[in-house]
């Protein structure tokens, strides 16, 4: 007779979905909110510990199951524009894991098994917990270098950015998803970190990080003399973000891969705009192929 220890099937699930929620994010190229896949893998776990209690044997019907998945993806990707992918991306994975625990079965392994539809190991709770460590960490290195924008397949574009007599150069990723327009021309604006941007700014004028996360309260500050017409707030929506306002400055001339495109208006983020760090600005693809010289 097989003894399952509850604690275990908890952990051991919690931290297999946790991966497979992490996974998925990246293969979608999603911001990670690791906060939002712990709760998802917290779900997942309580879902299979659940099943083998007493009295909730029903939790296994096909039904319950589709209901804890939609619950767990919510939790975990909730608000996303690619919710859908999302799920259908950790679904392929969960069921590829499954067929490599199969496979492992048939081969003669011990270490891990799958029962109604939950992963379950007789091994010590800290090695089990080891294994998901090693694996995470396997998963973070490979996925990032499969996720890795690159220069070679056009992602990645040297630009620069002048202001009067001062520049800053910077990598941006060509962002075909970014469709934030300047209200009043209608032409692509580019969001780049506002503190990357530092140098194309005299030290009085200067907006440092508490004033890019109030933009309202810097444009009162800046706004003013010579630079009242460079400074404006600029309405912007995203996930989690329903009516958000960025701190923008209209400069003098963009350049994209060393070919002028004209002044053109810049969002200041107050937050790094990748997250591995590979590059400080987003572009539209109309800049990258040089269709606005306006």
């Amino acid at each position: 007779m097989t003894v399952i220890y509850i604690d275990t099937l908890f952990l051991l699930n919690a931290a297999v979905d946790y991966l497979l929620l992490l996974a998925a994010a990246r293969l979608a190229g999603e911001p990670l909110r690791r906060c939002r896949f712990a709760l998802g893998a917290v779900l997942g776990g309580v879902y299979a510990a659940a099943i083998f209690l007493p009295g909730l044997g029903f939790l296994s019907h096909p039904l319950c199951r589709v209901c804890s998945l939609a619950l767990m993806l919510v939790a975990a990707y909730g608000g996303s524009r690619r919710l859908l992918r999302q799920g259908l991306l950790f679904v392929a994975l969960t069921c590829a894991l499954g067929g490599g625990v199969v496979a492992i079965g048939l081969l003669g392994g011990t270490g891990l098994t799958l029962g109604h539809g939950v992963f379950y190991s007789a091994l010590d709770i800290k090695v089990v917990l080891l294994s998901a460590a090693v694996c995470y960490g396997v998963l973070t290195l490979a996925f990032q270098r499969l996720g890795k924008h690159s220069a070679a397949a056009g992602e990645l574009v040297a630009v620069k950015l002048r202001l009067g007599e001062r520049s800053v150069a910077l990598t941006a990723l060509v962002d075909t998803g970014n469709t934030l327009t300047d209200p009043a021309s209608g032409r692509p604006v580019v969001v780049a970190e506002g503190a990357r941007l530092a140098a194309l700014f005299p030290p009085d004028c200067r907006p440092g990080p508490a004033e890019l996360a109030d933009p309202a309260s810097a444009l009162t500050r800046l706004g003013v003399g010579e630079w009242r017409a460079r400074f404006r707030l600029l309405p912007y929506r995203s996930v989690g973000v329903d009516r958000g306002l960025l701190l923008a400055v209209r400069t003098d001339v963009l350049e994209v891969a060393g070919q002028g495109r004209g002044g053109v208006l810049v969002a200041l983020s107050p937050t790094p705009v990748s997250d591995g760090g590979g590059y400080q600005a987003l572009i539209g693809a109309v800049w990258n192929c040089g269709g606005d010289r306006r």
